[in-house]
């Protein structure tokens, strides 16, 4: 391994239980319709899902805090739901889950976001996704900044997790990274290509191999265009590094002194991607907020999603598992 040994992995992984990271962005509600098909309909040509099974999981930004939890530590969550039945179920999870709800705002207006997966034989069906899409407006994006300031002293890190629902707006982010302006810590941003430009200053920026092209207009075809793609978007954003995340190519870490790694992957088999930025932008959040290197960081969230990868469904990393998977 290069400029880390396993003591300095087990160290960083034993720190997540101290670390707090608030996580602001879309909350969704993931529901999960599972079952198996033995025909295909006489009324078109789509396979017959048999239900056995039903189950919801938080989805979106939520999923982010739920993995963060889920490694040992504990997420600060802020952003709106729907004051709806999908609403209540959300916070039924959000309290089962432990965390806390005071910085998730209830809309009379804005209906809870709720993707539904149907499953059969392993197998994604279908997903139905039920949403509302427009920008917050001055009020709701006040509450959101007052819950943020008002816990900035007890975190180590942030999360900006933008699912492009509206939550996330150039205000918003420029308003973050102003409260910050007294504690430094990191921010690591799950972003929308068409919003790149808000993402100025930040710690991390994490696209994927197409979220990155998409980003410049540019297309991602071989190992030259990836790494100018990358720097590109290092200068543009301002970052302190930009993470591509290449799904079977592993992950590429861009870094201000120009330095470029790549890391490839450890995944053994893959079941299910849904949800894996999630779990990276976790386990990003929790190794920056205990002061690791950007590379000891992304080390260890590629572990992370070499783990999820192999679960099926909206899936979380326990510390155990992590820690047993970088030794």
């Amino acid at each position: 391994m290069k400029g880390v040994d396993t003591n300095r992995f087990r160290h960083l992984i034993a720190g997540f239980k101290n670390t707090k990271v608030l996580v602001v962005g879309d909350l969704m509600l993931d529901r999960f319709v599972w079952g198996a098909v033995e025909r295909i309909s006489p009324e078109a040509p789509v396979p017959v899902v048999k239900i056995t099974s039903e189950s919801a999981m938080m989805g979106g930004a939520s999923n982010v805090a739920s993995n963060i939890c889920a490694l040992g530590a504990e997420a600060l969550i802020t952003g709106i739901i729907g004051d709806d039945i999908a609403g209540e179920e959300f916070l039924q999870l959000v309290r089962k889950q432990g965390m806390r709800e005071d910085g998730i705002i209830l809309s009379k207006k804005r209906p809870t976001i709720v993707k539904t997966r149907i499953i059969a034989q392993h197998q994604q069906v279908v997903r139905t996704d039920k949403e509302f899409v427009s920008q917050i407006n001055s009020r709701e994006a006040k509450k959101i900044l007052a819950y943020i300031k008002s816990n900035m002293r007890k975190i180590s890190a942030i999360v900006i997790s933008d699912y492009g629902k509206g939550i996330v707006t150039r205000y918003l982010v420029k308003q973050i990274i102003k409260l910050n302006g007294e504690f430094n810590y990191p921010i690591i941003v799950d972003p929308m290509p068409m919003h790149f430009t808000y993402y100025k200053n930040t710690t991390m920026v994490t696209p994927n191999n197409h979220e990155a092209g998409e980003s410049l207009k540019a297309e991602i075809k071989d190992e030259q265009s990836l790494v100018r793609v990358g720097k590109n978007l290092l200068k543009l954003l301002q970052a302190n590094s930009i993470l591509i995340t290449r799904g079977e190519k592993g992950m590429s870490l861009f870094e201000r002194d120009g330095k470029v790694t790549n890391i490839p992957t450890v995944a053994k088999e893959v079941f299910d991607v849904t949800g894996a930025g999630d779990t990276v932008v976790g386990a990003l959040a929790l190794c920056l907020g205990n002061k690791a290197s950007m590379y000891e960081s992304a080390y260890i969230a590629n572990h992370a999603a070499g783990i999820v990868v192999g679960k099926l469904g909206t899936a979380t990393v326990s510390m155990d598992e992590l820690r047993k998977n970088v030794e």
